[in-house]
C-alpha cells in the first residue's frame, strides 16, 4: 500500500507565492518520475511540472518561469514552489508518482502510477 499526501494549498492573492509538498509512504522500492497536475472546474486535468529521479524537469508553458519543481529522494517528497500566482492558476493540484511498489515490479524494471488526494489552490483578490 502506497500513499501520497499533499499539503500546502490555500487561498492567496494574485502575485503571492505558495509551496506545495507531497510525501510518498508505504511499500516503495523505487520512485521514478514525480509530478504535479491540476484540474480547474469544468476543465480536464493538465500537467503542471514533472521531475525525474535524476532531477530533469519539464514544465507546462503556462507556468514556466514562475513555478519550480524539486524533490528530496531521501524523503520520497516532491515540492512545487509557485511564485507570481495568477487567478488562472486556481485549481485542485494533484501529486503523481511513478513507482515500483513490490519486488517483482522493481526487478523487472516496471512501475505504476499513484495519485494524491489533491489540494486546493485559490488565487483571488
Amino acid at each position: 500500500q502506497v500513499q501520497l499526501v499533499e499539503s500546502g494549498g490555500g487561498l492567496v492573492q494574485p502575485g503571492e507565492s505558495l509551496r506545495l509538498s507531497c510525501a510518498a509512504s508505504g511499500s516503495i522500492f523505487a520512485i521514478y518520475a514525480m509530478g504535479w497536475y491540476r484540474q480547474a472546474p469544468g476543465k480536464q486535468r493538465e500537467l503542471v511540472a514533472t521531475i525525474t529521479s535524476s532531477g530533469s524537469t519539464n514544465y507546462a508553458d503556462s507556468v514556466k518561469g514562475r513555478f519550480t519543481i524539486s524533490r528530496d529522494n531521501a524523503k520520497n517528497t516532491v515540492y512545487l514552489q509557485m511564485n507570481s500566482l495568477k487567478p488562472e492558476d486556481t485549481a485542485v493540484y494533484y501529486c503523481n508518482a511513478d513507482l515500483a511498489d513490490n519486488p517483482r515490479t522493481y526487478y523487472s524494471g516496471g512501475s505504476r502510477p499513484y495519485w494524491g488526494q489533491g489540494t486546493q489552490v485559490t488565487v483571488s483578490s
